[in-house]
């Protein structure tokens, strides 16, 4: 058999120079780089803000195959099209949106989403050249998602990866959003929330006046009986905790009105969330503080005075300071609630990692339509503007509802069963 040589790219003889005549402006450009053996093609797409030339290259051991892509770029160019940037990322999409896309947005909104993006979109697809991403690429990768995410963390990385692209689309990197075309499948169920019984309510309410905490004590109490979320909780101040005085006929921060009242209230005007505001308008609001709620903030009050004595200077008693601290006045992030939360729970004879602090508003929901309390007043009382969430997401159904039919069929077939 003759013997074959392997294929040699059409590189340029060297006793035969190429042709040394320069291409018409605009024309592009085809050069051999004999370090990388290949021939690059390059062609001018416009100028930066600054005069800079934005140059798209392409590249090809062909020298024929070199010049073909050069001639599209240039088709492209004259029809207006985008000349895409062919060693532009996924990764670099995602990057430069996180860098520049998101001014403006909630520091813990930014986190969870570049959470999301490092763990589940860069991995997975950033090193794929975006021109190159397909449909099938991301429904090939979003299925393999569902079997361990839920459809909500689904859906938001689909959000991310969308925005990125369109980011990079409006700059030219990309001709078209592939993730445009691509739906998000059903991923797995989430953890159901849930809601104490009155016995585990009350297990629970003990268990934390016995834990030698009294901010946990006064947190746990507060949010069971009133029902306010826990980031409202978390920014909840001493001057937004008021008592009645009768003889001035006024509500005053107790630091005015003292604790010899009968009467006292928080307003929910503030949320541990961007700009401080609370999640919806009806959610700012004002409640009656129930008596149980009044002694563990009181006991709470007293113990944080002689905090304040013992720090001094450090933590000064600011007529503003927060209800629920860290030990240096700060604010104290939804992690550091939820441990000592578990651990109260787990005092209370429940397995603390199966519960969240949320869950103490769903109870609060759930006892109030148990005893009979129309669903619209407990709406108003979570700060909901309709009864559609109260019903199908924090009301859990701790004994039957729907009792009227089991009325009429005693008063038409009365008798004791056997």
């Amino acid at each position: 058999m003759p013997r074959t040589t392997p294929a040699t790219p059409e590189e340029p003889d060297d006793d035969n120079e190429p042709d040394k005549r320069r291409r018409p402006n605009g024309d592009g450009g085809l050069h051999w780089d004999k370090s990388r053996r290949r021939w690059i093609a390059s062609v001018t797409v416009g100028y930066t803000p600054a005069g800079k030339r934005i140059v798209r290259t392409a590249s090809d051991r062909s020298k024929s195959r070199a010049l073909k892509k050069l001639q599209q770029k240039l088709r492209d160019r004259e029809d207006g099209l985008p000349s895409e940037d062919t060693r532009y990322t996924v990764r670099q999409a995602v990057e430069d949106w996180f860098e520049f896309g998101l001014a403006g947005r909630a520091p813990k909104t930014v986190e969870t989403w570049e959470g999301l993006a490092k763990n589940h979109i860069i991995p997975d697809l950033g090193a794929r050249k975006l021109r190159e991403l397909t449909a099938d690429d991301v429904d090939r990768w979003l299925a393999s998602k569902a079997k361990t995410l839920s459809t909500k963390t689904l859906r938001e990385l689909v959000s991310i990866l969308k925005r990125a692209v369109a980011r990079a689309q409006a700059r030219e990197r990309v001709r078209r959003n592939v993730v445009l075309l691509c739906e998000v499948p059903k991923g797995q169920p989430g953890r159901p929330s849930k809601s104490l019984t009155f016995d585990q309510a009350v297990a629970f309410l003990e268990a934390a006046a016995a834990s030698g905490r009294p901010d946990m004590h006064a947190y746990v109490t507060v949010s069971m009986l009133t029902g306010i979320r826990t980031e409202e909780a978390r920014a909840l101040r001493w001057s937004h905790v008021v008592g009645y005085d009768a003889e001035r006929q006024a509500w005053l921060p107790v630091d005015k009105a003292g604790w010899n009242h009968q009467e006292f209230a928080v307003y929910v005007w503030r949320a541990d969330r961007h700009g401080e505001d609370t999640k919806t308008e009806k959610s700012r609001r004002s409640l009656k503080l129930p008596a149980r709620c009044i002694s563990a903030l009181h006991e709470l009050y007293s113990a944080q005075g002689g905090a304040f004595l013992d720090a001094r200077a450090a933590f000064p008693p600011d007529p503003d300071r927060l209800v629920f601290p860290k030990p240096d006045g700060g604010k104290q992030g939804p992690m550091d609630i939820l441990r000592a939360f578990r651990k109260v729970a787990d005092r209370a004879g429940l397995k603390g990692s199966e519960w969240t602090t949320r869950e103490l508003r769903h109870t609060f929901v759930s006892l109030l339509s148990d005893n009979e309390m129309p669903i619209e007043d407990i709406a108003r009382l979570v700060g909901h503007s309709s009864t559609r969430v109260t019903e199908t997401v924090y009301r859990h159904q701790l004994r039957p509802v729907m009792e009227s039919g089991a009325t009429q069929m005693d008063r038409l077939f009365p008798g004791e069963p056997s």
